[in-house]
C-alpha cells in the first residue's frame, strides 16, 4: 500500500483515525467494525495473485472469543496472520474510574471471566499495596487467597485443555475437562456464593470465611480431583493422532518468548521455570511445596502437558493450604480495620444475601450513628493514599498485573490490567506463519487467550 494512501481508504468517511495530524499512513488498519472489508478485497485484487484473503472470525468457534484473523493464504499455508481485537471491549479499566475501590473489585473480575479471581487478587493487591497494609492481612485471609487462586487456576486449565480437544474434534476431552470444571465451580459456589464473577477477593482479605461444612466439602473435593484429573491425560498424551496435531505445531523458542513478552505456559515450555509464585512469591505461596512443570518442546504439545501438570501441582498446593485452614478456623480472614470494612463483613443474614438481622436493627432502630457510617461507607468507600504500583501474580496464563494509580480519593484514577492473552495475541503471526490453517487453529488454543481479558 502507498505511504501517501489513507489506510481506510473506501471506508465511510475515509479517514486514517489511528494515524496523528500529518503522519504518513504506511500499512493497513483492520477495525472492529469489519467495515474495512471491502477495501481489504479490493486491496488484494489489485494485487493479481493467487494468494486469498480469508475472513477468519470474529464469529468463528476456535477463538476463544469473539476475535478476528485476517488471514492471507496460499493454498492451506498461512502467509500472513493479523490479529484484529476489540470486539469484546466492554469499558472495565475505564467504568472502575468511577466506582470505589471496593467495587473495583467487581469490575475485574469481569475482564478474563474464566480466571477472574486472579484478577481480583492482582487488583486488591495493588490496593493494598497502595493502603500499605499487605503484611497486615490476616494469616487466614492469605491462605483463602491461594486457596481460591488454585480452584480457579484449575477451572481455567480444564477450559483451556477441554477447549484444545475440542478444537481437534475430541469431543471426550471438552466433556471430561468440563464434567471436573462443573466441580469446581460447584466448590467455588459454595465458598463465594457465586459461580463466576466472585468479586471475593477485596481489598483488605477476602470477602467471607469457609462455610462451615468448608473442610469437608474442600476434602471431597480434592479426593474427585486426584482420582478424574489424569483422565485428561489418559485420553490425549500418548494418543498418535493428538501428537500429530500438537507436537511442532506453534514453534515459540525462548528468544521469541523474551522478545515478544510471552510468560506462563507459553514459556515455561521452552524450559525456562518462570513462575511468580516461586521467582517473586506472593501472599503464603513461599510457605508450600510444590513444583513449576516445564517442558523443551516450545510447541503446542508442551503447553498442553505443562496445564495437566499445573493441575497436579495445585492439588497438592490445595492440600497443604487445607491444612492450614483447618488450623486457622475462627481467626480473623480481613484486616481489622473499621475503615475498610464492607456493611458485608458485619455478618450475613441466614440466607447469606443482605445484612443480618442484627446489623439491621442497629441500623435502622438503635443508631443515627450507625446509620450515616453505614450509608457513608457503601456511597463513598474509604480513601486511598496518593500514589502508583503495579502487583503482579501467576495466573494460569502467565503474569497477570494490575497497575493502579491513586489521586488520594475514593475512587481510582486509573487501573490498569497487564493481561498475558493480550501479549500473547501478538505472537499469533510468529507462530502461524509459513504454517497451515489448522495448526493455526492449535495455536490459539495453545495460548488459551480470553478475549474478555485481552479486550477489557
Amino acid at each position: 500500500m502507498s505511504e501517501t494512501t489513507s489506510p481506510n481508504a473506501g471506508v465511510p468517511g475515509d479517514e486514517d483515525i489511528f494515524a496523528v495530524a500529518g503522519e504518513p499512513a504506511v500499512d493497513q488498519a483492520y477495525l472492529a467494525s469489519g467495515s474495512d472489508w471491502a477495501q481489504v478485497i479490493e486491496s488484494q485484487r489489485e494485487r493479481a495473485d493467487e494468494i486469498i484473503v480469508v475472513n477468519m472470525g470474529p464469529q468463528h468457534p476456535s477463538t476463544h472469543g469473539v476475535m478476528r484473523l485476517v488471514l492471507e493464504m496460499d493454498g492451506e499455508t498461512v502467509m500472513s496472520c493479523r490479529p484484529g481485537i476489540g470486539f469484546l471491549h466492554t469499558g472495565i479499566e475505564k467504568n472502575a474510574e468511577y466506582r470505589t475501590w471496593t467495587q473495583g473489585s467487581t469490575f475485574f473480575t469481569r475482564c478474563n471471566y474464566v480466571a477472574g479471581i486472579h484478577n481480583e487478587a492482582a487488583y486488591s493487591m495493588a490496593v493494598d499495596k497502595l493502603l500499605g497494609i499487605t503484611d497486615d492481612i490476616p494469616r487466614r485471609g492469605q491462605d483463602l487467597r491461594v486457596l481460591m487462586l488454585e480452584v480457579n487456576r484449575l477451572a481455567s486449565h480444564l477450559t483451556a485443555v477441554g477447549a484444545c480437544g475440542l478444537e481437534l474434534g475430541a469431543t471426550s476431552v471438552q466433556e471430561v475437562g468440563l464434567r471436573e470444571r462443573e466441580r469446581v465451580l460447584e466448590f467455588t459456589e459454595a465458598v463465594t456464593g457465586l459461580r463466576m464473577n466472585n468479586a471475593y477477593i477485596r481489598p483488605g482479605g477476602v470477602e467471607n470465611d469457609l462455610p462451615d461444612d468448608g473442610i469437608d466439602l474442600l476434602d471431597e473435593f480434592i479426593k474427585q480431583l486426584k482420582i478424574n484429573l489424569p483422565e485428561l491425560g489418559q485420553f490425549t498424551l500418548t494418543n498418535p493422532i493428538f501428537k500429530g496435531r500438537l507436537q511442532g505445531v506453534a514453534h515459540m523458542d525462548l528468544a521469541a518468548c523474551m522478545m515478544m513478552g510471552a510468560t506462563g505456559p507459553v514459556l515455561r515450555a521452552t524450559g525456562y521455570p518462570w513462575d511468580l509464585r516461586k521467582t517473586q512469591p506472593y501472599l503464603t505461596y513461599d510457605q508450600y511445596d510444590f513444583d513449576v512443570p516445564v517442558e523443551t518442546t516450545c510447541d503446542a504439545y508442551g503447553r498442553f502437558r505443562i496445564r495437566l501438570n499445573e493441575m497436579e501441582q495445585s492439588v497438592r498446593v490445595l492440600e497443604q493450604v487445607r491444612d492450614s485452614l483447618a488450623k486457622s478456623t475462627g481467626e480473623p480472614y480481613r484486616v481489622q480495620d473499621p475503615d475498610l470494612e464492607w456493611p458485608s463483613d458485619l455478618t450475613v443474614g441466614p440466607d447469606g444475601q443482605g445484612n443480618s438481622n442484627e446489623h439491621i436493627k442497629h441500623i435502622m432502630g438503635e443508631s443515627m450513628e450507625a446509620l450515616i457510617h453505614h450509608f457513608k461507607k457503601v456511597t463513598q468507600g474509604f480513601k486511598v493514599p496518593a500514589g502508583e504500583v503495579y502487583a503482579a501474580i501467576e495466573g494460569p496464563g502467565g503474569e497477570l498485573g494490575c497497575h493502579v494509580v491513586s489521586d488520594g480519593g475514593t475512587r481510582p484514577y486509573r487501573a490498569h490490567l497487564r493481561d498475558p492473552g493480550f501479549t500473547h495475541v501478538q505472537s499469533l503471526p510468529l507462530m502461524s506463519e509459513g504454517a497451515m490453517l489448522s495448526d493455526l487453529v492449535m495455536a490459539v488454543a495453545s495460548i488459551d487467550p480470553v478475549m474478555g481479558g485481552v479486550d477489557r
